[in-house]
């Protein structure tokens, strides 16, 4: 096991924009599923960082993360357990938050509770033949949106502008509502 405490190599400044970066390289391979890329860079960085900073703390947790992802359970567990001793607090406390999920049993699921999502690689012309699966390699492209028909300009000479007494109307339902309010005294 190596030592918590940081030593001359570990301290180096290009060391840490290392560990930054493959820091930054595990996270974003473990947001795109590729969960056992993700524990290398991040196994990497754990190896160019003291341990023991926050920064240490920090990319141990995603590594816990990563390792359950990977189905490496027994890794994860063992590293949340040395993590609930780090000297960093925040780091503790999340150690132990993750690894009472970790460790709380496993939920039986029945067949009925799920939602089967159906396969669509079998439809015609949805598969790349050489990649086998839906989508091939190219990226898609996002679809144009239909052109709105233009509105066709208005002959005002065609329009009814009679007043039809609507707006009068609905004047006076206005004064009368008013009219009633200061009779009640709500406004006085």
């Amino acid at each position: 096991m190596t030592s918590d405490k940081p030593n001359s190599e570990n301290a180096n400044p290009e060391n840490i924009d290392l560990a930054k970066s493959q820091y930054e390289a595990g996270k974003a391979a473990f947001e795109r599923g590729l969960y056992r890329q993700s524990v290398e860079r991040l196994q990497e960085a754990t190896k160019l960082v003291s341990r023991a900073t926050a920064l240490g703390g920090e990319i141990q947790m995603w590594l816990v993360t990563a390792y359950q992802a990977s189905g490496q359970d027994q890794e994860a567990i063992a590293l949340c357990e040395a993590l609930g001793k780090h000297p960093d607090l925040k780091t503790r406390q999340q150690s132990r938050n993750v690894l009472y999920i970790l460790k709380a049993p496993k939920l039986e699921t029945r067949p009925e509770w799920l939602t089967q999502i159906p396969d669509l690689t079998a439809l015609e012309g949805s598969t790349d033949s050489s990649k086998g699966r839906a989508g091939g390699t190219s990226p898609r492209t996002p679809t144009r949106p239909r052109p709105q028909p233009e509105a066709e300009p208005v002959d005002l000479s065609k329009v009814n502008t009679q007043d039809n007494g609507f707006v009068w109307v609905a004047l006076g339902a206005i004064a009368l509502v008013l009219a009633a309010l200061f009779g009640f005294g709500i406004f006085s």
